[in-house]
C-alpha cells in the first residue's frame, strides 16, 4: 500500500506528520550520493516515506533500492529531524520526522528511478551543491560537523 496516497485520499493537502528514512552513502572515495529529485529539481539525500509495518531502517533500504539500484547495510543511526515544514509542488504540506542513517553499499548497479529520480551522482565533500530542504541542510551540516545520535 502506498501510505501517503491512501492518507492523502482522506485529507486533501492538509498538513500531516509524514515519517521519512533517508542515509547518508559514501563510495570507497569518499564522495557523498545525492539524488536530484524529480519533484524540485534539487539536489538532497535519498530516501522515501516510511510504509505502514515498515521500520525506519527498512523503508530507508527498501528506498535507496527503488531510488538508486544500490543494496545498502544500515551502519548507525545519525539523528532524528523533527519538526521541519515542507510544501509539496502539487499542495500537499506536511511536518515531516526524518530517521537519517548512514549506510554502506554492499552492492547493486547505480541506476537512477524514472518515476523520482532525474540524476544520481557522487559529490566530493566540498562540493556539496544546495540541497532541496532544511531538514536535508541540517543532515548535511550534522555529517560535516561529525555530529553523530542527532535529535532536532
Amino acid at each position: 500500500m502506498d501510505y501517503i496516497k491512501w492518507l492523502r485520499s482522506k485529507v486533501g493537502t492538509e498538513r500531516v506528520f509524514l515519517n521519512f528514512a533517508g542515509a547518508c552513502i559514501e563510495n570507497g572515495q569518499g564522495e557523498i550520493l545525492l539524488q536530484r529529485r524529480a519533484d524540485k529539481n534539487m539536489w538532497g539525500f535519498p530516501g522515501g516515506a516510511i510504509e505502514l509495518g515498515e521500520s525506519a531502517e527498512e523503508a530507508a533500504i527498501r528506498e535507496i533500492k527503488e531510488e538508486t539500484g544500490l543494496d545498502v547495510k544500515a551502519e548507525r543511526l545519525l539523528g532524528v529531524y523533527t519538526k521541519y515544514e515542507d510544501e509539496y509542488p502539487n499542495g500537499d504540506k506536511a511536518q515531516t520526522i526524518l530517521f537519517f542513517f548512514n549506510c554502506s553499499i554492499l552492492g547493486g548497479d547505480l541506476e537512477k528511478d524514472e518515476k523520482e529520480t532525474l540524476q544520481l551522482k557522487f559529490f566530493k565533500k566540498d562540493e556539496i551543491p544546495k540541497l532541496v530542504n532544511k531538514q536535508h541542510e541540517d543532515c548535511w551540516k550534522d555529517i560535516r560537523d561529525g555530529n553523530q545520535f542527532v535529535y532536532r
